[in-house]
């Protein structure tokens, strides 16, 4: 099975549509896209690659990318959120150049272009509550009912707008609606809202605004008002084309119209991206916080330790397609264990530890166990990394599961007269083992072969385990945190509407008294190390007590190939 990185790139529709632009001197062969989140959270690997897209698009074709945010939405938006995703694109390796933009930058423009639309006929203020007009846009296949305020005169519209803006009017009280046709099959075109009141603070604009307009108002003008000549969403907006459009048609633009083009966004098994969904597990507390490492934000990816290329290469790898379409988790991951297995150092933890003496270990002169230093790889892909010392004494840690006092068949590692090898130390051989109350083992003794040292015997003989230690007097304590999926179910929600219900009671193991080998005690916050047979593990961001589990060993997105 050839690993991800081997494997052919997917196609991406969107490339040859800007090439045949461009052969066709579409928009004068300029090429700029955008990338508009609204900062009303923070961005999560459905953005990833709507990222790699917008950013790409523009590099590849030596063209712009502005980041703009949607801020539309005094309610829910914050200047966090804005700090938080300009730091989390330079993450991903999508730094802005200067100042973002900001779709409250032309709200005065906006408004302008709705008076323009009122004298055109097209706009008028309708004075009906939500649930009402709701209710009158009918459904597919059922009318919809026009406004009683829909014919009313341009210069009434226009007061009452003016009246909007300078807060006379109460929030919900009255909106802005384009007039376009209440019988039309699309449904955003059955006289969408422009404008709605908000009596609330804006994280840029403060309370110069007592309205604001809708995403659907602001976006393509916004885009216009840019020069963005492709305007790339994903494929919810696919509808909300021809709304785009017809806005757009209506007014004096300074560029051309750009062209709006949908594409499919990025689902993962065992995953929600959507924002509502995430902040309800912050705010409900089954997360620690957006940078949760169980969350699919970027800032929870970072703090497990995905690398960011890795997340780059995924999401080049799985193309640009029209039709939506579900990925397994475990090939975002695979994409990650490829990169750590090239770039991770090699370290030795015990997270259950198990002592293990060895009883006829040397001692110096003062009656002290003697302290030997082993010399292993830094990492065995890369010579590059060049090697390190370990300490290695008479009483050292293995893992609770590399001994058993009854072993079954088939289990070769540590057992009563069985011999094993200690990574580049010795080969041992169990002699006793001491139990506590309970039965439970709790100390080994073995014996050693002084002439097997740095893990060879000179006889040629062979041992069918190799196992990872701590010497005990050398030993690092730490915390550990191991990860299951958050979401139980491949699809959440699937089998009974809520996602919620397939939240994972056990996602998360925390061991204390984990004990890794001395070099990690110098380990840098973020740094990602492989634990030698255990798997990957990222130094949390406040320094290495505490280290997330990244990915496991096992690809196991391989495994489910072979399956299927």
């Amino acid at each position: 099975m050839p690993r991800p990185d081997e494997l052919p790139t997917a196609t991406n529709f969107v490339r040859e549509l800007v090439i045949a632009d461009n052969e066709s001197g579409t928009f004068g062969g300029r090429v700029q896209t955008r990338f508009p989140p609204e900062p009303n959270g923070y961005l999560h690997i459905g953005h990833a690659k709507a990222i790699t897209v917008d950013f790409g698009i523009a590099a590849e074709f030596d063209g712009v990318c502005n980041l703009r945010f949607d801020d539309t939405n005094p309610d829910t938006e914050d200047t966090s959120y804005v700090d938080g995703i300009i730091a989390d694109l330079a993450w991903l390796g999508f730094p802005i150049e200067g100042e973002p933009l900001y779709a409250s930058d032309y709200f005065e423009q906006l408004y302008d272009w709705a008076e323009l639309l009122i004298t055109k006929g097209l706009a008028y203020v309708d004075e009906q509550d939500g649930e009402t007009i709701s209710a009158q846009r009918g459904g597919y296949g059922n009318a919809g009912i026009e406004s009683p305020h829909r014919s009313r005169p341009v210069d009434e519209n226009l007061d009452l707008f003016r009246k909007m803006r300078a807060g006379e009017f109460g929030e919900g009280s009255a909106v802005l609606r384009a007039k376009i046709d209440m019988q039309h099959e699309n449904m955003q075109l059955r006289d969408p809202v422009m404008y709605r009141i908000r009596g609330v603070h804006h994280h840029r604009t403060g309370a110069l605004w007592n309205i604001y307009p809708t995403y659907d108002w602001a976006h393509g003008q916004s885009d216009a008002i840019e020069g963005v000549t492709h305007s790339l969403c994903t494929l919810e907006f696919d509808s909300h084309r021809a709304l785009y459009d017809w806005y757009l048609a209506q007014l004096p633009l300074p560029f051309e119209a750009p062209r709006q083009t949908e594409f499919a966004r990025l689902e993962l098994t065992h995953t929600v991206t959507s924002k509502r969904r995430l902040a309800k597990l912050v705010e409900d507390g089954t997360v620690d916080g957006w940078d949760d490492p169980r969350m699919p934000t970027l800032r929870g990816l970072r703090r497990r330790g995905y690398p960011a290329s890795a997340i780059r290469e995924f999401c080049n790898f799985i193309g640009v397609s029209r039709t939506n379409s579900r990925h397994q988790i475990e090939l975002l991951e695979s994409f990650v264990r490829t990169e750590l297995n090239r770039t991770a150092l090699r370290r030795m933890a015990v997270l259950r530890p198990l002592k293990v003496v060895v009883t006829d270990w040397p001692t110096d002169a003062a009656g002290e166990p003697v302290v030997e230093m082993v010399e292993l790889a830094n990492n065995p892909e890369n010579p590059d990394d060049g090697t390190r010392m370990v300490p290695f004494s008479g009483v050292f840690h293995i893992e609770q599961d590399d001994f058993m006092a009854e072993p079954p068949p088939k289990y070769f590692r540590l057992s009563p007269g069985r011999e094993v090898r200690l990574r580049g130390a010795y080969f041992v051989t169990a002699t006793g083992f001491d139990t506590d109350g309970d039965g439970n083992v709790v100390e080994v003794q073995v014996v050693h072969d002084p002439e097997t040292r740095g893990g060879n015997a000179p006889d040629g003989r062979k041992v069918k385990s190799t196992m990872h230690w701590v010497s005990a007097a050398h030993a690092v304590d730490a915390t550990v945190a191991l990860y299951d999926r958050l979401f139980s179910a491949e699809i959440p929600g699937e089998a009974t509407g809520e996602a919620f219900d397939d939240l994972n009671a056990d996602s998360r193991e925390v061991l204390t008294g984990a004990k890794l080998e001395p070099a990690l005690a110098d380990a840098r916050p973020g740094q990602v190390v492989q634990f030698e047979r255990l798997g990957y593990f990222a130094v949390d961001t406040d320094g290495p007590a505490l280290f997330h589990r990244t990915v496991g060993l096992r690809d196991e997105w391989a495994n489910i190939q072979k399956r299927s």
